[in-house]
């Protein structure tokens, strides 16, 4: 697939980078924005396989890393859920003064509840699509076991995530704690689609159960069956990017077999 790297600021005005990945011999007949999983970036395997299945359809994709993470600028330490939403609708606002405006929005694990609590300042989207998704974003601090207690008496902490280190303060733990995704959920209005693999052993499938259950109509729920949380086999990401762009054709209003926007 095509692709050509970007950059665009966040709301402080701190450089994000970024990259669109474009249909190989067509243009794009809608545009995609996929928000990554919580402490990744938007260089992981799962992400340009999903990217790759969906500019075969001729969906383009912009996919960027948040604040403080990946090739983007920022100290991780001093973000948190609420300005990973403002980073997406920052990306939303460059992809419509650049491209074209998103229809789609993508997210994966925490990056789904950021989708679901961005749609409502992204006007342009129509359908909103979430991958292995916590019904809360609190679901994140609870999985971050002792070192909560360690954030809450000392303010901060250093956090090895998946082999990795990172500085998480106490105001990111309130942040998560100060959504409320159900009337997020309820209000959503728009179509969406859950994704999430009953062997999900990072966030369980009752999180999917809950998001499907709270979302109004039209919504859809797909199993990915024997899929790990981040999507490791190339299958299975390869599977979820097709299934996205069979969906979402009905809910973008363009013919992904002749290219056309109707």
């Amino acid at each position: 697939m095509k692709f050509k790297k970007l950059e665009f600021t966040n709301a402080g005005g701190q450089r994000l980078s970024a990259r669109i990945d474009l249909p190989e011999a067509r243009q794009p007949v809608a545009y995609a924005l996929f928000a990554h999983c919580f402490t990744c970036s938007k260089n992981i395997k799962a992400i340009s396989h999903i990217s790759r299945a969906l500019t075969r359809k001729g969906i383009a994709v912009l996919r960027f890393d948040f604040t403080g993470l990946g090739e983007s600028e920022g100290d991780f330490a001093d973000t948190n859920f609420s300005s990973n939403v403002s980073d997406l609708v920052m990306a939303a606002k460059f992809m419509a003064d650049n491209y074209d405006a998103p229809k789609i929005l993508i997210g994966h694990s925490l990056g789904g509840a950021a989708v679901l609590q961005a749609a409502a300042e992204i006007h342009s989207a129509t359908a909103v699509i979430t991958i292995a998704a916590p019904a809360e974003p609190a679901h994140v601090s609870r999985a971050l076991g002792e070192s909560r207690e360690i954030i809450e008496l000392r303010g901060e902490a250093e956090v090895d995530l998946s082999g990795r280190t990172f500085k998480i303060k106490k105001q990111f733990l309130e942040d998560l704690e100060s959504v409320r995704m159900q009337q997020t959920i309820k209000d959503l209005n728009r179509a969406l689609l859950v994704l999430h693999s009953p062997l999900d052993e990072i966030v369980g499938i009752e999180n999917a159960a809950k998001i499907f259950q709270t979302a109004r109509h039209p919504k859809s729920f797909i199993s990915l069956d024997s899929a790990d949380h981040l999507l490791m086999d190339r299958k299975d990401s390869l599977y979820v990017g097709s299934i996205i762009a069979a969906w979402a054709q009905k809910y973008t209003g363009a013919d992904f077999t002749t290219g056309s926007r109707q």
